[in-house]
């Protein structure tokens, strides 16, 4: 057969394995779709919601680039406003998409691909249509050059071909992927054009060529940036964006550090703020412009996963690689105490990854869960199949010697002992000792007293609080030995799993798995989530996944609140519906008349 026949024969044989479904204007991990064809916004924005004024907020540390796509550099705050995706997600469901560059998506009858179709009006801003071409490039650029996170996610695709004038399809190595058309709708779609002899891989301040709702204004390096509203953007008139960015200017500021920032916010120096300090929340606000009615405190519920907040070992230390001692040094942390000192009661003890959803591990695995981890039997702790996970609990009055000792026994076991009052390894006489690594100072004051209880056990543990760049440097590289870690979650977890626990992101830099885990079981757990078939099967796969997470005690839980905390300075409206999945910022909008009583009352209580 001549080389163009068996061009032409393959290419017959690629379009019958990817049978042509309906095309669809959104896609849902769950089958149905809120949105029905025809819909005109979301019902969580307001679609006259009218367009000007100005929000600033803040940003702690610094940046220097404006490619938040690769490893190298602190991207600055905001700039994914200037890039737009293949899709949007929508706020008030649990995982569903509808199309933002892409018109229709269409899902192969044999799930072996996905059709994306763009939009003839897709521009970038300067006027240059979005072609397939784009979108074959970012993804090839992404997947080569980008993060880590993109080789995870996109590890699955075997190919990517222009389909017709403005069709991308993307071929798979398996059906079972459930989730991997979906999140290729979540890629930025850049310009092949644009970047063709500029290095992708380097860290540029020179703006890039964009198409979202926003453009570069003007920025001061490390310090500010500033955002501006497209006048003629392309999408504005989408269902998926009406009602949606109404700010002409957005700019964000940098400071120091958390304290500045909230002194500033007070002094009227930016507009709004979502707080994380239980504290500051209290306390932190009193001031003329909250009495005079000028700044606004809202709690704003979620129905989001908690995720997990703690303090994560390394487990490439040796010190760490025992899961006794990782057990030990739990019972150091006294959150009942700090949460009635420090907290003012205003959060709960996290104790599973996927806390305040359904996805959570909770009493004994049974049903389909226990039938997933029976195979696993032996190669994981007797406890996952007899008892609930949790993590040491005190009555808040500070005396935790009963745990203390429970935490000896462990490392007794473990192979340490005592000499001098420290706490020694048996078989080489090395101390125990480790560093905590913070970049926020306001953290200290919760670290401090689980390093005093560290110490009553002959542990010492020294805090060193770094600047945000040099702290996203050292945790990149993996050059730690404690820190606090976030590992947010969704409803529909899936890929990304990969890159927080599976083993392969465990040595490669700028992976999400600080954390250094390499478990057999907990890869394979990870790649049956994600072929999960059906919403059932997933949670019981994600419990099963969280359970064994909880006992490989590979963090110190902390805490979380199943709410946002935004302060603002009353100038801002937003719609009656708050989206159950997110907060809406882009929703809000100025209202001038407020604007100007704020402005002119901002002197008066200034005096």
């Amino acid at each position: 057969m001549g080389k163009a026949l068996a061009v032409a024969a393959a290419l017959l044989l690629l379009a019958a394995g990817a049978a042509r479904a309906a095309p669809s204007e959104g896609m849902s991990l769950y089958g149905d779709l809120k949105y029905k064809p025809g819909f005109t916004h979301f019902d969580y924005a307001n679609p006259d919601a009218p367009k000007g004024g100005t929000i600033r907020y803040a940003a702690i540390g610094t940046y220097d680039t404006l490619n938040p796509f690769v490893i190298n550099g602190v991207p600055a705050a905001g700039i994914n406003l200037i890039f737009d995706t293949l899709t949007a997600a929508s706020e008030d469901e649990p995982a569903s998409e509808y199309g933002l560059v892409a018109e229709t998506m269409d899902l192969a009858p044999d799930k072996m691909s996905v059709l994306y179709t763009l939009r003839k009006q897709a521009r970038f801003h300067d006027g240059t249509p979005i072609t397939p071409a784009d979108v074959i490039w970012t993804f090839e650029t992404l997947q080569k050059q980008g993060l880590p996170a993109y080789r995870e996610y996109y590890g699955d695709v075997t190919k990517v071909v222009q389909e017709g004038e403005r069709g991308v399809r993307f071929y798979f190595k398996s059906a079972k992927n459930r989730e991997l058309p979906q999140i290729l709708g979540q890629m930025p779609v850049l310009s092949k054009t644009y970047w063709a002899g500029r290095d992708f891989s380097k860290t540029t301040l020179t703006p890039p060529l964009g198409s979202g709702p926003y453009t570069i204004k003007s920025l001061d390096p490390g310090r500010s940036i500033t955002y501006a509203r497209v006048k003629d953007y392309w999408g504005a008139a989408l269902p998926v964006n009406k009602g949606r960015y109404n700010f002409d200017t957005i700019r964000y500021d940098y400071y120091r550090d958390a304290t500045v920032a909230l002194e500033a916010f007070k002094a009227g120096q930016y507009d709004l703020r979502l707080e994380n300090s239980s504290k500051d929340w209290a306390t932190g606000y009193d001031c003329p412009a909250l009495r005079a009615g000028l700044i606004r405190k809202e709690v704003i519920p979620n129905g989001l996963p908690s995720g997990m907040q703690g303090f994560g070992y390394n487990l490439r230390r040796p010190i760490f690689q025992d899961p006794r001692v990782r057990e030990a040094l739990a019972y150091a942390f006294d959150f009942e105490w700090s949460n009635k000192n420090l907290f003012y009661g205003a959060y709960q003890r996290t104790r599973s990854y996927f806390d305040n959803s359904e996805l959570a591990a909770t009493g004994v695995p049974q049903g389909e869960e226990l039938k997933i981890l029976e195979k696993f039997r032996g190669q994981i702790p007797d406890d996952v199949f007899t008892r609930e996970y949790d993590p040491p609990k005190y009555d808040g009055s500070g005396n935790i010697r009963d745990g203390l000792r429970k935490a000896l026994k462990l490392l007794m076991a473990a192979g340490w002992t005592f000499k001098d009052e420290k706490l020694v390894n048996a078989a080489t006489g090395q101390p125990f000792s480790f560093e905590i690594l913070l970049d926020n100072p306001q953290f200290e004051r919760i670290v401090l007293p689980f390093v005093d209880n560290l110490k009553r056990m002959g542990i010492t543990a020294r805090v060193r609080t770094v600047d945000p760049a040099q702290y996203e440097r050292r945790m990149d590289t993996f050059d730690y030995d404690m820190a606090v870690v976030l590992f947010p979650e969704s409803l529909s977890p899936g890929n990304e799993q990969r890159e927080y626990w599976g083993s392969a992101a465990a040595d490669q830099q700028g992976s999400r798995n600080v954390l250094g885990i390499k478990s057999n079981v907990i890869d394979q757990l990870i790649e049956e989530l994600i072929q999960a078939p059906d919403r059932a099967s997933l949670i019981a796969h994600t419990r099963a996944l969280d359970r064994v997470l909880q006992y490989g005690y590979y963090v110190i839980p902390n805490f979380h609140l199943a709410a946002w905390r935004v302060a603002y300075w009353d100038k801002f409206r937003r719609p009656a519906i708050t989206p159950k999945y997110g907060i809406g910022l882009d929703t809000w909008w100025v209202d001038p008349g407020a604007e100007k009583t704020v402005e002119a009352k901002k002197g008066e209580v200034a005096k």
